[in-house]
């Protein structure tokens, strides 16, 4: 059995052929252009590029098990679209050892199985069960790489922490004039310093969180709080960006009914991030609006809550959760990722991109969950439209969360 990879690209090349020496004495590795001439049993590799790779016009299913495309994930949809099936082997690019490792490692085993056995039906009900073999195992390695990657991540992240923390603290020395005095020019640098090192390190905790929060369990130190000195704060801290763009900000809130239960650094978090997004696509002299007031909540609906005509279980007028509204005049949330753009790590196409990368959204999702909320996207036929609603009474205080101190979690990982 040969090995055939259809590639100019001479590191694929390299790393192909380091895998592969792992795996099996190949009796050759072959650089080509093309596959013409292999047999059925080769494996061939394409190096897959929209208007530059010549794939074949008709191939046969026995061969196509065996070839493996390396591409873009933008360029599935046209690799599907030339062979007119979904079952292809695709390995994602940037191509990485452990994944090139898992996928070949299947084809190698099957290979060398179907040679000591000459039975077509005994081979084929073995192809059978190792097909279903290797898929399982395949999937077991890629999450342990994924669990590994992302402890790497959670600690490279932990270490990143401190010395954002002290050029926010460096910086509030020399606003303090601890040093010395400072002009009217150096102070408003310094303060923009100051606020972009906070931007960062919350930034930074934001990914440790989404990095540790399923597989660290703690208690949310929850206190009775007002949620207008939350909003406030959130105001306070995004006012260098409403200022620069000359946003306009309005806000109506009605005290709650009832206490409210949270902790206060973790709410300050999820507003900030919305108003964040909020200010990012607001046009400048556009305006952003902040509603808060008491609402009633049926927890036990999946729907998205409503302010009117919303169907109770039970009659009542009792609100049971306080909810905060943030309205922008930016462009509206596309209806097909109202939902998607709370997932982590995901995005969507264009300038108009409102997920943050699947990060700030992401972060306000989880912290919501933990403090026994929801928070979703409205559709909207202008600007766009956050809201969240805490509950008044909670179910149960022992919930998924992120205390333990950074260095404490870090390192136990």
């Amino acid at each position: 059995m040969n090995v055939v990879i259809v590639s100019k690209n001479r590191e694929l090349y390299a790393l192909c052929v380091e895998v592969l020496a792992e795996l099996m004495a190949t009796e050759s590795v072959l650089m080509a252009d093309s596959v013409l001439g292999t047999s059925v049993n080769d494996i061939c590799l394409w190096d897959f590029q929209p208007g530059e790779t010549e794939l074949p016009d008709r191939i046969e299913p026995s061969r196509l098990r065996n070839w493996y495309f390396l591409l873009q994930r933008k360029h599935l949809s046209a690799l599907r679209q030339h062979f007119g099936i979904i079952e292809v082997n695709t390995i994602l690019k940037p191509v990485t050892r452990a994944a090139l490792r898992a996928f070949l490692g299947d084809t190698c085993q099957r290979w060398k199985k179907e040679l000591g056995s000459e039975d077509p039906q005994v081979s084929a009900r073995t192809e059978r069960d190792d097909i279903l073999q290797s898929l399982i195992e395949a999937n077991l390695k890629l999450q342990e790489y994924d669990q590994e990657r992302t402890n790497f991540l959670a600690r490279a992240i932990h270490d990143f922490r401190a010395p954002l923390t002290a050029l926010g603290g460096y910086c509030g020395l020399m606003l303090g004039e601890q040093f010395g005095t400072i002009s009217t020019e150096q102070k408003e640098v310094l303060e923009r310093m100051q606020h972009s090192a906070r931007r960062l390190t919350r930034m930074a905790n934001a990914m440790f969180q989404l990095s540790i929060c399923q597989r660290v369990e703690g208690r949310l130190n929850l206190q009775k709080e007002d949620i207008r000195d939350c909003i406030e704060q959130a105001l306070h801290e995004v006012s260098p960006f409403t200022e620069g763009k000359r946003i306009s900000i309005s806000v109506d809130v009605t005290p709650p009914s009832d206490s409210l239960t949270f902790e206060r650094s973790q709410l300050e978090q999820v507003l900030i991030n919305l108003l964040d997004n909020a200010c990012k696509f607001t046009p400048r002299a556009g305006s952003i609006e902040i509603r808060g007031y008491p609402f009633f909540w049926d927890r036990r609906s999946v729907q998205m809550p409503s302010r009117i005509g919303d169907r109770r279980s039970r009659q009542t007028v009792e609100p049971n959760s306080f909810r905060i509204d943030v309205r922008d005049s930016g462009p509206p949330v596309p209806a097909g990722h109202l939902t998607k753009i709370f997932e982590e790590y995901t995005s969507y196409a264009g300038g108009q991109d409102r997920s943050g990368g699947g990060l700030g959204l992401a972060i306000c999702k989880m912290l919501m969950h933990q403090h026994q909320g929801r928070i979703w996207a409205e559709p909207t036929t202008s600007g766009a439209l956050f809201s969240l609603v805490l509950p008044f009474q909670r179910t149960e205080l022992a919930i998924l969360g992120e205390q333990e101190s950074f260095q404490q979690v870090a390192y136990a990982i």
